[in-house]
């Protein structure tokens, strides 16, 4: 057998490779090196049991007593402290007795094997990736938990997302910390590493705790290197062993680019193995983007940066609930209507002054707290070989449209934007008609709706033609998704280099799917554009149709998910996690309502959104032609007087 290796096959081709594995260092060089990559590992944190910890003590009593009905062990090494902290006022024999007798439940295998040393059989078992999504998802399934009292034994931090799930189900919460975690007693090899990044002689990092993110931080800040070392980390290759890591990684400002399937070392490091060259390609390929661009797009001292709508996509408390209206430019203006009047739809498209114009006016007039460029989704597909025609009182039509898999050769894949330039010039100059602290959101068809306007050639209400393609060809629709992925990505990164803060994807048709195969057939596409993305953007992954499909949206991986009027609000927002930022949801017929009426359900919005931070009110889908204006303008009025309160 050949020593060489396959393109396909896991290899770092020495890159430099830090990891900040504590316990398991010495595995982890080994997985390093295995995989061809130069280890620098660094330990980041020990684990110190709280002393005189008498809320452990107190939940002790409470368990033997039969007070507590449910405990959830969050880690192994968290199990075997509590025991230990309370073994010389419970005895553990009596301790492990009265657990036997109530409902356990462990996240994961690790307190899981914790407990079976003492001989405690978890009741339930959270399965992968161990989240507290799949905690709840689990609770749901086995669990009636109203009025019960459950106990949580914490691992370092509170989670409030888990807190606020269980309570939300009715039951009476009472997290205990037992243990925390402080920087290694020998801090050299990570300040070695620490400085490494800063200089730029590190290719990747790789995280199995999000504690060691904080470790990191604190030591750097020590160093008075913090805000430089948070700057070259977004140059490495961040790798994350998990979505529990991810979250609180992303919730530090440190962009995640890959995360293993499977959340454990040794799927992580050949995940990581396989792609960072990739990684690196295309970090460079965005460096390169922004040296050219008009605007930066991550500028922390550009005025629109701290507006409220910039901070409530990045999830951070605002004075006022910002708004935005999907389709605030539109026939339901007379201003429009006029412009419209003397121009085809797709011409105006290709205006830049003209679509700069209409935006302005919509903006002006609605005294909304963002502008989104006026394009349209299918214009991408002209350059990518498609005959698109915007057709009189038929809406967009695609002469040539993909029947067959044969068919898929003839989409070409989108190398440049040159032949969308327009587009580019139209965020130019939207940009520079509006006020300084005003964002300006770009957007485009995500890889489904964009695939089904190819495949059906223009509207559809059963999607025949594209399902059957996906279901007799996965092949084929893997090949055709990969091209639209890559040519939104450049699509999108190429709006941001021309001046948007943000960008959305629109998924107007995906809610024909089931999860499961929006999980199969579409979820890995929409992951590989908005990885790939220029970093600190935030981007809203908007989709209708289908409140099913809600958590699939949150793994793409978006920082603010767009909620349509299918589902409350609160209800999206818990089944998202209150980590990420939500948009929406007033259904955009209310807006035909009186204003009364419109008030009650604006009302009711925020209500449900509940003050929490990370709110963007928007309706569930476009301003509707017959809304009236007054009413939009209305809107908007009651959105920020309610929520100034």
């Amino acid at each position: 057998m050949s020593n060489e290796r396959k393109q396909s096959d896991p290899d770092f081709r020495q890159l430099s490779v830090v990891s900040l594995e504590s316990r398991r260092a010495d595995d982890m060089v080994r997985l390093i090196e295995k995989n061809n990559g130069v280890p620098f590992v660094s330990p980041s944190m020990k684990e110190v049991p709280l002393e005189n910890n008498q809320p452990s003590v107190d939940l002790a009593h409470r368990i033997t007593t039969g007070e507590v009905d449910i405990v959830i062990f969050m880690t192994g090494v968290g199990f075997k402290h509590f025991v230990e902290a309370v073994k010389s006022h419970v005895p553990t024999d009596k301790l492990i007795a009265a657990l036997s007798d109530i409902i356990t439940i462990a996240r994961g295998p690790k307190p899981v094997a914790a407990m079976k040393e003492f001989g405690l059989s978890a009741s339930i078992k959270v399965p992968e990736p161990n989240t507290w999504r799949e905690l709840l998802e689990t609770v749901d399934e086995f669990c009636q938990i109203s009025q019960q009292h459950i106990a949580i034994q914490e691992y370092g931090k509170p989670n409030a997302s888990l807190v606020a799930g269980l309570e939300a189900r009715g039951a009476k919460v009472t997290p205990v910390r037992v243990y925390r975690w402080e920087l290694p007693d020998d801090t050299n090899p990570l300040a070695d590493n620490i400085g490494a990044i800063c200089r730029q002689e590190r290719d990747v990092v790789m995280f199995t705790s999000a504690h060691q993110l904080t470790n990191m931080l604190h030591l750097a800040e020590q160093l008075d290197s913090v805000q430089m070392l948070r700057d070259k980390l977004d140059s490495c290759v961040i790798t994350s062993i998990g979505p529990t890591t991810t979250e609180a990684l992303r919730h530090n400002g440190i962009t995640v680019d890959l995360e293993p399937e499977h959340p454990k070392m040794g799927p992580m490091v050949v995940h990581a193995a396989r792609e960072s060259n990739r990684v690196i390609k295309q970090k460079e390929k965005i460096r390169v983007l922004l040296t050219e661009a008009d605007v930066n797009p991550t500028d922390k001292t550009a005025p629109w940066y701290n507006s409220p709508f910039m901070k409530a996509c990045r999830g951070e408390p605002t004075d006022v609930t910002p708004v935005w209206l999907m389709r605030q430019a539109g026939r339901y203006m007379q201003e429009y209507r006029e412009v419209r009047a003397k121009t085809t739809f797709l011409e105006l498209c290709k205006n830049p002054q003209l679509c700069a114009e209409v935006m302005l006016t919509a903006v002006t007039k609605l005294g909304v707290d963002a502008a989104i460029i006026f394009s349209d989704l299918l214009p991408i597909l002209e350059p990518m070989g498609l005959d698109l025609e915007f057709a009189k009182g038929e809406g967009p039509v695609i002469h040539n449209p993909i029947r067959e898999s044969t068919d898929i050769n003839r989409v070409l894949e989108l190398e440049t934007v040159d032949s969308l330039d327009f587009v580019m010039q139209t965020v130019t100059e939207t940009r520079k008609a509006l006020p300084e602290d005003m964002p300006l959101i770009g957007f485009a068809g995500a890889p489904f709706t964009l695939a089904s306007y190819a495949i059906e050639g223009g509207s559809s209400r059963n999607y025949l033609n594209t399902k059957t393609l996906m279901y007799r060809d996965p092949g084929a629709w893997h090949e055709l998704m990969l091209r639209f992925q890559r040519a939104i990505t450049i699509y999108l990164n190429a709006q941001i280099a021309a001046g948007a803060q943000c960008v959305q994807l629109f998924d107007s048709w995906v809610g024909c799917l089931g999860p499961d195969d929006y999980r199969r057939y579409v979820l890995p596409y929409v992951q590989g554009i908005i990885k790939d993305l220029v970093p600190g953007v935030p981007v809203i992954n908007f989709g209708t149709g289908n409140p099913a499909l809600l958590p699939l949206y949150a793994e793409g991986g978006s920082q603010v998910v767009g909620v349509d009027w299918r589902v409350r609000l609160d209800e999206a927002w818990d089944t998202i996690g209150h980590n990420r930022s939500v948009q929406g949801n007033l259904e955009p017929i209310v807006l035909l309502a009186e204003q009364e009426e419109i008030k009650l359900r604006v009302a009711e919005v925020l209500d449900q959104a509940g003050g929490r931070p990370g709110h963007i009110f928007n309706l569930g889908h476009g301003v509707l032609q017959q809304t009236p204006v007054e009413n939009a303008i209305a809107v908007v009025d009651m959105v920020h007087q309610m929520s100034s309160q």
